[in-house]
Parts: structure tokens; C-alpha cells; sequence
């Protein structure tokens, strides 16, 4: 069975750097698994590797997805896996790395997502629901109809509990339930999962210094230039930071308020993912404040053994 590295972790942990490291270490092309990476346009509040951070290293669907289009953890699943056929074709190392623990439990898992019918005029009722009586109110139905599902996410995050919703009006199943179904295929490749960890106090100060390298990079220009150009965001402004921005262009809160508010989400989606990743039992933890190479050493061992 071909082996197949992921490094996960949350946000901020010196992913990027550890999988670009080991690439050119290990012979490997990387995969993103990042679900807002995948947006043209939208670089610098994703973290988006650039040109020269790549190193010359292959990288597969990051940037191909217009802001205007749906993309779904079924699409993931099929690009990543033709992703992982193409680059073991060529005799090398497919390395997935990013922190969308979703599309990571799709490949590990094989979790297989059933092609559901969505009924439009439902998430418009839905989406009319939320403008009007706010997202608390559909996040406690979801909760009551799934309450599995939604230990998983924020209670910000719109799109995922619209998606709870959505799943159990279409099939009469909870999105639990159908993600029990699906895991019946045994995982087509050797998965060898590892995650950065990290003390969540540093970890936080890295993801404050990160916001304000952002906003002073020109985030705030960055999504006024994709609000001038499309009109309609499905999935891609519900981004952290992206809707944020929308908050404050829009007059609803300060530039500071903006700030801390984009800093306070983002420690929030960090400890959530560190809670995810913790359940798959697969994983090795690597000590994300550790010499680079010490942790590549750890992965080739491995690799080779």
C-alpha cells in the first residue's frame, strides 16, 4: 500500500514550513487540505503559500476555485485523490497538509459522501431565517436534530450548521448518521497522520502576531478588491478575517474592534481544531516549538520503517 504523509494542526503551527522542508527531504508534492485556500484572490487572510515560500515544490488545489463557486468536502475528497494517483505516479511522496480536519477524515477515514439532492428553495428559506431571527435560533434546531455534528463546529459558522439542517430536510438522516454509513471502505492508501502541538499560550501570541502581519499586508485591500469584483459569496466570505472585514467596511464595528475580533475567532478555530485532531487516534503529535529537522527525522523514520 503507497504511503501517503498529512501533517494537520491548527492554524498558525508551522505546517507550511515543516511540509515544504520534508518535500524536498522525502522526493514529495504537497497537498493542500485547506478549505479557504482553495479561493482565488484570497491570499493573504488564508495564509496562501506564495511562489516563493514553495520553493519549487509542487502544490496541488490551492487557488483554483473561483469566490463565486460551492466546493464541497465530496469535491475535496475526489481532487485530492487524483491528486495522490498523479504525484505516486511520478514516483514521489504525496504529502497532504492543512487543517481543514473534515477534508483530512474524508481521505483517512474514506469516508464517501452521498450525492444529495439540496433543495434551493430551502436554503434560501434558511439563509431568510437567519437575517431575520439571527443564527442562534437554527443553531439550537441543529443541535436538537444533531447534537453530534454540532460539538464539531462554532456557533458562528453558518454555513455548517445551515449544512446540519439542510442534510437531515433532504434524506431524513442526521449528518451523523450518514457519515457512520459511509465509512465502509478500508482507506485505499497508508496514511501516515502527524499533527503539531503546541502551548496554547505561544500559540496564541503567534496567531495575534499573524492577524496584525496581515492587516498590515494589505488584508483589508485584499477583500475589498474580491467585494468590487464578484457579487455573490457562497462559502468563500464566511472565511475568518473575511467576514470580519465585510463587518467593518460595512460600518458595523471599528477597525480595532475588527482586529481583536478576527484575533479572538481565530484562537477559538485553533482550539477547535487541536480538539479534533486529538480524536483521531492515528495521529502522532509532534512538538510544534521543536527543530524542524528533529520533527522531519520522526517522519522519515517512520516512512522508511
Amino acid at each position: 500500500m503507497e504511503k501517503v504523509i498529512v501533517i494537520c494542526g491548527p492554524t498558525a503551527s508551522g505546517k507550511t514550513n515543516l511540509s515544504i522542508e520534508l518535500a524536498k527531504k522525502v522526493e514529495g508534492e504537497i497537498i493542500s487540505c485547506d478549505s479557504m485556500q482553495i479561493y482565488q484572490e484570497m491570499d493573504i487572510g488564508t495564509a496562501k503559500p506564495t511562489e516563493e515560500e514553495r520553493q519549487g515544490i509542487q502544490h496541488y488545489l490551492l487557488d483554483f476555485i473561483s469566490p463565486e463557486e460551492r466546493y464541497s468536502v465530496a469535491d475535496y475528497k475526489r481532487d485530492a485523490k487524483q491528486a495522490i494517483k498523479e504525484i505516486v505516479a511520478k514516483g514521489k511522496i504525496p504529502i497532504i497538509v492543512g487543517g481543514t480536519g473534515l477534508y483530512i477524515d474524508s481521505l483517512i477515514y474514506e469516508i464517501e459522501y452521498p450525492n444529495i439532492e439540496f433543495d434551493l428553495e430551502y436554503r434560501t428559506q434558511l439563509e431568510e431565517r437567519v437575517a431575520k431571527e439571527g443564527l442562534e435560533k437554527l443553531y439550537e434546531e441543529a443541535k436538537a436534530i444533531d447534537s453530534l455534528a454540532i460539538q464539531k463546529i462554532s456557533q458562528n459558522d453558518t454555513k455548517r450548521i445551515l449544512r446540519i439542517l439542510e442534510i437531515y430536510h433532504a434524506t431524513g438522516k442526521t449528518k451523523t448518521e450518514q457519515e457512520i454509513e459511509s465509512r465502509k471502505n478500508p482507506p485505499e492508501y497508508d496514511y501516515q497522520v502527524y499533527a503539531l502541538a503546541w502551548d496554547r499560550q505561544v500559540l496564541y501570541e503567534r496567531i495575534n502576531q499573524r492577524v496584525d502581519h496581515m492587516i498590515k499586508e494589505g488584508l483589508i485591500q485584499e477583500v475589498e478588491e474580491i467585494l468590487k469584483k464578484h457579487k455573490h459569496f457562497p462559502t468563500a466570505m464566511q472565511g475568518l478575517g473575511y467576514k470580519e472585514i465585510v463587518e467593518f467596511l460595512e460600518g458595523h464595528i471599528t477597525k480595532e474592534e475588527m482586529i481583536e475580533k478576527i484575533k479572538m475567532e481565530t484562537r477559538r478555530y485553533a482550539k477547535r481544531q487541536m480538539t479534533w485532531f486529538r480524536k483521531n487516534k492515528q495521529t502522532v503529535w509532534l512538538d510544534g516549538q521543536a527543530n524542524v529537522e528533529d520533527n522531519i527525522d520522526i517522519i522519515i523514520k517512520k516512512l522508511n520503517s
